[in-house]
């Protein structure tokens, strides 16, 4: 299997962040802190985190098993172009609602920002 290096750094950014994402149970004290808001909040926060460790986890993998198939073909460009917009709207999203001047906010955006430019870039390079 040959594996394009940016691609193995795609893959590494996606299974990264769907570890952090299965951490939120243990870092934010969930299903506890949880306890403020209505069940169905509860239940669609818990559910939409454990979406993305999924969608997290599959985007790394097709990196790793499809990397030639990612840059080459017109689905693959587009599986590409769709992550570097689901980032770019990561970052905007942190920007409008979580305005907080904290180290580890700013760290987070910019590897927001890494992940749209990770897999913008063989669509712009390639």
């Amino acid at each position: 299997m040959d594996v394009n290096p940016l691609l193995l750094l795609c893959a590494a950014h996606s299974f990264g962040f769907a570890l952090f994402h299965l951490g939120f149970w243990r870092q934010f004290d969930w299903p506890r802190t949880l306890q403020d808001t209505t069940g169905p909040n509860r239940a669609i926060i818990q559910i939409a985190n454990l979406q993305l460790v999924w969608v997290f986890t599959g985007v790394g993998l097709l990196c790793l098993l499809y990397p030639a198939e990612l840059v080459a073909t017109p689905l693959g460009r587009a599986v590409m172009a769709g992550m570097a917009v689901f980032w770019i709207i990561r970052v905007a999203a942190q920007l409008i609602w979580l305005r907080i001047d904290h180290p580890l906010v700013h760290a987070l955006t910019a590897l927001f920002a890494a992940g749209a430019l990770l897999f913008a870039w063989p669509l712009l390079h390639g």
